[in-house]
């Protein structure tokens, strides 16, 4: 007989024990001082995590952290760990813009904190730290839960607990990953706000509205209004066959059952459910293979 799949790590404490970890520094004299670091570690012997979920890096913040680093130093230490390809090097874990900062500020050695941490442990971390300290963009937030839950087994409702987020803040963000690809680059580089993409996720045609939104400096609620309308304003009148295919549109818990299920998987679903019949189809639509991937694994624990 085949050997049992071993089941996925649960959230537990070993979540906790990392979200230990990547807790922020205090910003207050009277809150409790920072932990002590392991030791000093000269800038040259750290590398960042290749695997940082993190991908821009704004130089404005980084010019401000530098300003600050050289005012008051490192305040909180790296987390990092002993590199498992070069001896006498360290990956950092946890603090890779300060560690970019500190080169900026001409700093020789920051203060670390060591962590025996395998490959997993190492992606959680890093994901964690970088949702506490909202430093993501809200696409790269999304992706870090999408990995939290693919990758390590974890739930909507058990990462909102101990992120300290509501379950519809999590679900609201994944949705965000079923939006067209230039959609979710908009919302990266800051021209679409969170809000005016949620707005635009039921869109029919969310590239073209998302680019009227840019162009005219719509706001959220003039979004709503536009995506309730239907079709750009700038095309035609729909001809009658235009309006007996719509006449056809899945009904509103079909909708809502396809958003509850996207949210979830952070990929696009759709249900196409004949009508008087228990029959239908479930379409699951992924961008990258990591992402089929993922989808094979998690569909792999309910055998």
């Amino acid at each position: 007989m085949a050997d049992k799949k071993e089941p996925r790590r649960g959230l537990g404490r070993g979540l906790s024990a990392l979200m230990a970890d990547v807790a922020p520094a205090p910003e207050t004299p009277s809150a409790e001082a920072p932990r002590r670091p392991d030791r000093q570690i000269p800038i040259e012997q750290l590398r960042p995590n290749p695997d940082q979920p993190r991908r821009t890096f704004t130089q404005v913040h980084l010019d401000d952290l530098a300003n600050s680093i050289r005012t008051k130093g490192v305040i909180q230490p790296l987390i990092v760990r002993p590199d498992p390809q070069a001896d006498g090097m360290f990956e950092i874990v946890a603090g890779e813009r300060r560690w970019r900062a500190a080169q900026m500020a001409q700093l020789h050695e920051v203060p670390v904190i060591i962590r025996d941490f395998n490959d997993t442990e190492v992606l959680e971390v890093a994901i964690i730290e970088n949702i506490q300290r909202a430093d993501l963009n809200p696409i790269e937030e999304a992706a870090g839960y999408r990995q939290l839950m693919f990758k390590f087994g974890h739930t909507q409702e058990k990462l909102a607990e101990a992120l300290g987020k509501s379950r519809s803040h999590i679900a609201n963000l994944m949705r965000l990953l079923n939006l067209p690809e230039p959609v979710q680059e908009m919302v990266t580089s800051g021209a679409l706000s969170a809000g005016h993409a949620r707005a635009l996720i039921t869109a029919p045609n969310p590239e073209q509205m998302a680019k009227t939104i840019v162009d005219k400096g719509l706001s959220v609620r003039d979004t709503e209004k536009l995506v309730k309308s239907g079709p750009s304003l700038d095309k035609p009148p729909r001809k009658p066959s235009d309006v007996a295919a719509f006449s056809m549109d899945k009904d509103a818990d079909t909708k809502a059952l396809e958003g509850d299920l996207s949210a979830a998987l952070g990929m696009k679903v759709s249900i196409d459910h004949k009508p008087g019949s228990e029959k239908g189809r479930v379409t699951i639509a992924y961008d990258t293979l990591e992402h089929l991937d993922a989808l094979c694994s998690l569909l792999s624990t309910y055998r």
